[in-house]
């Protein structure tokens, strides 16, 4: 009796874990999916009034792909809680580094309305997507299958040198929005946040360093492991 018990504990126990890897499944997928969507309206509705309006559409990046851009980063917050909770596979520091620098520079630097229309912002939007239209394709494809290395390549190559120049196009943005928070002296609130900006770009520099050193022994074990299968294979 007891036997016959145990034996469905333990049924019940891998059938509960069996539903709970199907729900996480789905629910990656989803996000990685939304995401990839997400960017790549943005990426295609800027590219679009690009080669339709040329160099004019730069000043209106803001106001036409804004709120998604908005919307994306903020959703990017939820892949800490992936990492830590082992849904994702991936090191914390360099997700949390791209996240907090990414909403720092959106939510407080480029959502200031005399800053959005500066060719910068354009600059750092295109950035961001080529970084993400990268990476979420890569992760949808481990998912459901073994990505082919042309993706792989991409993902841990392509997205080094493209990150540092995102980070700095960051640094550029903070230092053409100084200008603005010093003409506001009067206002107490803002007198120390210019302060707070050159303080903030030391730290910039110290964690995009750490990131793409810890990207770049990402990118050597990735080659090496997919080397060891080619020539096991």
């Amino acid at each position: 009796m007891n036997k016959k018990f145990n034996m469905q504990q333990k049924s019940g126990r891998g059938a509960a874990q069996e539903m709970r890897c199907s729900l996480g499944f789905v629910y990656i997928f989803s996000y990685y999916l939304l995401q990839f969507c997400g960017h790549t309206w943005i990426f295609s509705n800027m590219t679009a009034r690009f080669l339709s309006f040329g160099f004019d559409a730069l000043a209106g990046t803001f106001y036409f792909v804004g709120v998604m851009m908005s919307l994306c980063q903020l959703l990017s917050v939820l892949e800490l809680f992936h990492i830590a909770d082992g849904i994702e596979e991936c090191q914390l520091f360099p997700r949390l580094v791209q996240v907090v620098e990414r909403n720092f520079l959106l939510f407080l630097i480029i959502s200031q309305e005399e800053f959005q229309s500066k060719t910068v912002v354009c600059v750092l939007f295109y950035l961001w997507n080529i970084l993400h239209l990268v990476r979420y394709p890569y992760q949808l494809m481990c998912l459901i299958s073994t990505p082919s290395f042309n993706m792989l390549w991409a993902r841990y190559t392509l997205t080094i040198p493209v990150y540092i120049l995102s980070v700095i196009t960051e640094g550029i943005s903070i230092l053409q929005v100084l200008p603005y928070y010093e003409s506001q002296g009067t206002n107490s609130v803002c007198v120390p946040f210019p302060y707070l900006l050159l303080a903030y770009l030391p730290v910039l520099a110290a964690g995009s360093g750490l990131t793409v050193r810890i990207l770049l022994r990402e990118r050597s074990q990735a080659l090496d492991s997919w080397n060891r299968k080619t020539k096991q294979g």
